[in-house]
């Protein structure tokens, strides 16, 4: 299965059987994330640009809207047959898809939306492509189909409150793409097989509210062989089966702190799949996972001691393994192929210092999109021809901000109180020159995802101003182990804030921050970190910026979703149960503490 519209990198690894799950996440690997649904995002126009950039700045060169300005063109996607890129562009204000022969350079808007932005899209094949939109902010996305000429305009899933999801686009078949509707129940996904050009369904297989699946898997041949449920609220079961007419069986079953997240399938024997696994240890680790006897099946293939790892690719033309990634100060690979070792080699040398990811690639990888990004640069995409040994630049994403102008994002660590060791990243203003700053501390969203490095126009904003950002990975965040992660259970307003209190201290220490000049500031996650910092160590800061943090757990707790109930006994064993802990969630609840707020 390919990407949708931007991924971060080429490879074919969408499938995650993921044992727990993010209730709260403002933090963002990439500062641009166009391929998933989500809020409409304003698109200004040319005239409108050049208004912003001659606005009054004060006595700073970049006004506070330059920093949040949405890129011109974005999300670039080879066709199949690599003779176009698609890719998103403002027409009246919102995001429309337009697509360009790379041949002539001509140019065709092939969507005209003007209330709702396109939430993502893919190519079907060589002449059509696919996209999602929702209505009005309601979630509900629908799947439409558009030719490269803009003709042939069709709604594909025209349902009512139903929301549809990609499980598999068949990069093989010109004429099928495999979805999942919940147009049955609204809590439950059935997978069908839906004809781009008709919109007529096939149903794969049927979900049961005693056992609801909550992700399908393909193999190579685009056959529904895996999908996996949820059990009593903890536990995840692995199903399996050979052939499509076959019922599933069960494989394997772990609660929600292990995780045998199965891949893509092996490419010579059938019911080998490559899984990233910390069955039986701590860190994830790349291994074989043999589905008819639920065990791994020879040794591991790639491992780091220090975190776990977080991606895998593979050439789906040569039917080979190519990378494995993982998260430390940056994103990091190991190669297990030497064409794409070359091809990252060639790339780096041509684009040094910048993160390169592959986000599409032709049916006959050779050609590639190429983005890049920084600490201080939203990056450019690249056109590149790997045989060729060819890359041409196609656009900038903020060519309005001067990566000299940037601060850079540094990687740190120290040692929490109980010994554990908490790693972040430090943005100190221009002209500080060692001596103590006014520091923001920036608390994750989640909070069971991590901080990573990049480009972040908060960051950057606050460090134009004068103020340096600390950013911590506490304990929860996702990455670096499961006894890492295990750590925050039931330690929101505790250990958790004790990290981010130890942090602060340690920039004392080390002369980095000015004690009597020390703000906080999140969202979501953060925003409880930002209260319960204010509410639970009170003389520490001097301003807290809350947004949309949680300040009451109960309420918290008696608001999740209804597509969520089934993993409140999850949360419980997570957060606390509202029943039978009710002090100790009134104790770390900071709307019970506001009198301590100074």
């Amino acid at each position: 299965m390919a990407p949708i519209a931007d991924g971060m990198d080429f490879c074919h690894h969408s499938y995650r059987l993921t044992t727990f799950y993010i209730i709260f996440n403002t933090t963002i690997d990439m500062p641009e994330s166009p391929s998933l649904p989500g809020k409409p995002q304003l698109v200004s126009t040319p005239q409108e640009l050049e208004k912003i950039a001659a606005q009054d700045t004060g006595d700073h060169r970049y006004a506070v809207e330059d920093f949040f300005r949405t890129p011109e063109q974005s999300a670039f996607s080879l066709s199949p047959d690599g003779q176009y890129v698609a890719y998103f562009s403002p027409y009246e204000r919102r995001k429309n898809i337009f697509v360009r022969e790379i041949a002539s350079g001509e140019t065709v808007r092939i969507t005209e939306e003007t209330v709702r932005d396109i939430g993502g899209f893919f190519w079907a094949n060589p002449r059509r492509i696919l996209y999602v939109k929702d209505s009005g902010g309601d979630e509900n996305y629908r799947l439409y189909g558009v030719g490269i000429d803009g003709d042939d305009h069709q709604d594909l899933t025209p349902y009512e409150k139903v929301t549809v999801q990609l499980i598999d686009d068949l990069e093989d078949n010109h004429d099928e793409v495999i979805i999942g509707l919940n147009k049955d129940n609204p809590e439950l996904f059935d997978p069908y097989r839906l004809n781009i050009h008709t919109g007529a369904l096939i149903q794969l297989a049927k979900n049961r509210p005693d056992a609801p699946v909550t992700s399908w898997m393909t193999d190579h041949d685009g056959r529904l062989r895996i999908a996996i449920r949820t059990e009593g609220g903890t536990n995840t079961v692995l199903m399996y089966r050979d052939h499509e007419d076959e019922e599933f069986r069960d494989v394997i079953t772990t609660d929600f702190t292990e995780e045998m997240n199965p891949l893509f399938f092996d490419f010579d024997t059938p019911h080998l799949v490559y899984a990233l696994s910390n069955l039986n240890r701590d860190k994830k680790v790349l291994v074989h996972f043999d589905m008819h006897t639920g065990k791994e099946s020879g040794e591991i293939m790639f491992e780091r001691a220090d975190v776990d790892l977080s991606g895998v690719s593979y050439s789906r033309k040569r039917k080979v393994l190519t990378t494995v990634s993982f998260l430390t100060d940056r994103r990091h690979r190991h190669f297990f192929d030497e064409r794409m070792k070359n091809i990252f080699a060639y790339l780096e040398n041509k684009l040094p210092g910048k993160e390169i990811s592959l986000t599409s690639t032709d049916l006959a990888e050779e050609n590639f999109i190429v983005r890049t990004y920084s600490d201080r640069s939203l990056g450019a995409y690249y056109h590149y021809n790997a045989d060729a040994e060819k890359l041409d630049w196609i656009t900038d994403v903020s060519p309005w901000i001067q990566e000299e102008d940037m601060q850079p994002m540094q990687s740190v660590s120290y040692v929490s109180r109980d010994g554990l060791t908490i790693h972040g990243y430090l943005t100190l203003p221009a002209g500080h020159e060692g001596k103590p700053c006014p520091i923001v501390v920036n608390p994750h969203g989640g909070p069971w995802v991590r901080d990573t490095w990049g480009f972040n126009p908060e960051v950057q904003l606050l460090a134009s101003r004068g103020y340096g950002v600390f950013q911590m990975n506490y304990r929860g965040s996702t990455g670096y182990g499961k006894a890492f992660w295990k750590a925050s259970f039931k330690e929101w307003g505790r250990k958790m804030q004790d990290d981010i209190t130890d942090g602060v201290h340690w920039l004392i220490d080390e002369g980095i921050a000015d004690p009597d000049r020390i703000a906080i500031y999140g969202g979501s996650y953060g925003g409880y970190a930002t209260l319960a910092g204010v509410a639970f160590t009170p003389d520490m800061y001097r301003c807290a910026i809350d947004y949309v943090g949680v300040s009451n757990l109960f309420t918290f707790m008696t608001t999740i979703p209804p597509y969520w109930k089934p993993l409140l006994d999850m949360m419980y064993a997570m957060v606390g149960n509202p029943e039978t802990e009710q002090e100790a969630m009134r104790a770390a609840s900071p709307v019970f503490h506001v009198d301590k707020i100074k």
